[in-house]
């Protein structure tokens, strides 16, 4: 089975100005596509998992998710080719939908594990909210192989953390 690392979309990979519609809007955060890279130098899938509440709001559609996360791609891929993702999974639904994709609750890492072939055990998780991290453990990425994006601290930062862990990881 395959391993992956799963890394949030707003506020881990790009910049977060709030329910992000507009493909122009896409702002790498420093270091996304070079943290990418060497998950994927080091054997990992890539994926985002993203919640898309701006949709059930009304405040975009479906459409321009997947054309800001085209952008997003281009944006990766353009800086480093090894930033290529395997895949994108995102929840449209808001809180009140109570649906099983929308992080906490594990839905879409559990359908990306599920398509890829994907041994959770062995996986990572990157976010910056609890919710992102909270969702991964519940669908069995161990606690030790998740990280939460916090003041100030880059993707580099947290790659380095998962690197010298007592086990480590990349």
């Amino acid at each position: 089975m395959a391993k992956a690392a799963f890394f949030d979309r707003d506020g881990t990979l790009i910049h977060d100005p709030g329910y992000l519609g507009d493909p122009a809007g896409v702002r790498l955060l420093p270091h996304a596509a070079a943290a990418l890279a060497a998950c994927h130098r080091a054997g990992y899938l890539l994926f985002v998992i993203s919640n898309q509440s701006g949709v059930a709001r009304g405040y975009f559609d479906v459409a321009a998710v997947h054309a800001v996360n085209a952008r997003m791609q281009a944006l990766l891929v353009a800086h480093d080719p090894l930033a290529t993702l395997d895949g994108v999974y995102f929840c449209p639904h808001g809180d009140a939908d109570a649906c099983p994709c929308r992080k906490p609750k594990p839905g879409l890492y559990l359908t990306a594990a599920q398509a890829h072939g994907i041994d959770l055990s062995q996986s990572l998780a990157i976010g910056d909210s609890p919710r992102d991290l909270q969702a991964a453990i519940a669908a069995g990425i161990p606690a030790a192989r998740t990280r939460l994006l916090t003041g100030g601290l880059s993707l580099l930062d947290l790659l380095e953390d998962l690197r010298s862990s007592q086990t480590p990881i990349l």
